[in-house]
């Protein structure tokens, strides 16, 4: 078990904050409301080798209820909402009453969304990064938009946690927008829960009552904006800090329209940081051509990085990149990310898909590609490595 808490930096930048699996991470939500609704549906062991039952000390015990509604805010970290509580009163008065817990590692949607949705960590279900390789190829696979010709139930084998909830017999229920439906990452973390397409906040809310009404169901949402607005245009810009606030103002009207009997549980894949241009390390400039040296494959995303070495180059990569980036990211190979535990109990399959070595940036630096990944450089506030920012996210029971 992982206990979050940061690390110390040497350089004084803020310190990395270790996942909290089997504890409180994103992979104990559903466990726990599964044994909230009375059912030992999740309480078998896994494949992470993690048996359910009493949760561990500081770990996540929900209140009995008929129903749970599950609602995930995308980029809604606990510190933002802390420090901006003057926008979003409901959520921030709720969040002083309760325990944050953190995302995984990366601190990613698709990894964190399929943390949630297996109760698996990352190293088992195998969603390691917005970009991973396909093991064998020079290619990546992009994990929001999906690769036709990966199977996500190959990917992503193991029974999700909706799958093994409805054979137990609660109505489970996945309310998202409609392009959702049918994708490749709502198949690998997902599948198993009735689809409900709903595009707009009063779609939602209705969906969410409607299907809550049932004994003991589960019902998930999902709230996609304020990670697209985090991402264009910076948190705490104005933009944000209107989006937080409809948000909070639609988590207390659908608070308000669901029944008593009926607990709320809202949660979130990650926070989010600022990072300004000069705070930004592009591989493709030419004062930084050196840490394409020994780079095969370039993967991850700007805050977490995924690098696939040539045959003998991994000891060589490692060490340019810790040359080079110094105290702005902490440089592991990949057998002492996973001996450090970031990404959990990792298995066979699933290790080929992590780096040979990673980068995970930390206060508010970031390495992009110019090349590669134009568009991310045009992004305001990024996610994806071990600073609280990014790790610490809402638990709040209402």
């Amino acid at each position: 078990m992982t206990q979050p808490g940061p690390d110390p930096d040497p350089d004084g930048a803020p310190g990395f904050l270790e996942p909290a699996y089997g504890s409180r991470s994103l992979s104990e939500v559903l466990p726990a409301v599964a044994t909230a609704l009375g059912s030992s549906a999740l309480d078998s062991p896994r494949p992470d080798a993690r048996s359910g039952g009493t949760a561990p000390e500081g770990g996540l015990v929900l209140p009995e209820a008929a129903a749970y509604v599950v609602f995930l805010i995308d980029g809604l970290g606990a510190q933002q909402l802390r420090r901006y509580a003057h926008a979003a009163p409901f959520l921030a008065t709720l969040l002083e009453q309760h325990e944050p817990g953190t995302a995984g590692v990366p601190s990613t949607t698709a990894t964190s969304l399929t943390s949630l949705g297996t109760a698996l960590a990352p190293g088992t279900h195998g969603l390691v990064g917005f970009t991973s390789r396909i093991p064998g190829t020079e290619r990546l696979l992009n994990a929001l938009m999906w690769d036709k010709g990966i199977d996500p139930t190959q990917w992503q084998p193991h029974p999700t946690a909706f799958e093994r909830l409805a054979a137990a017999g609660v109505r489970t229920t996945v309310i998202n927008k409609r392009d959702f439906a049918g994708t490749g990452l709502t198949v690998a973390a997902q599948r198993g829960g009735e689809y409900l397409g709903a595009d707009r906040v009063g779609e939602r809310i209705a969906a969410a009552v409607s299907c809550s009404s049932a004994t003991a169901s589960l019902t998930y949402a999902y709230e996609a904006d304020l990670d697209w607005t985090g991402h264009k245009f910076g948190v705490s810009s104005p933009q944000w800090l209107q989006q937080l606030a409809m948000i909070d103002a639609e988590a207390e009207q659908l608070r308000e329209a669901l029944p008593e009997r009926v607990r709320l549980l809202v949660v979130a894949d990650h926070g989010m940081v600022d990072s300004p241009p000069e705070a930004r390390i592009d591989v493709d400039a030419a004062e930084h051509l050196v840490l394409r040296e020994g780079v095969t494959l370039l993967g991850g995303e700007a805050r977490f990085r995924h690098l696939y070495c040539a045959g003998g180059a991994v000891a060589d990569v490692a060490a340019t990149w810790r040359e080079v980036l110094g105290h702005r990211a902490e440089v592991l190979t990949r057998d002492e990310a996973v001996r450090r535990g970031w990404f959990g109990a990792a298995i066979a399959t699933v290790l080929p898909r992590i780096g040979d070595v990673v980068v995970a940036c930390r206060g508010d630096a970031a390495v992009v590609s110019t090349t590669d990944f134009a568009y991310e450089n045009t992004l305001v506030g990024l996610h994806g490595s071990l600073s609280p920012a990014e790790m610490l996210i809402p638990m709040i029971v209402a």
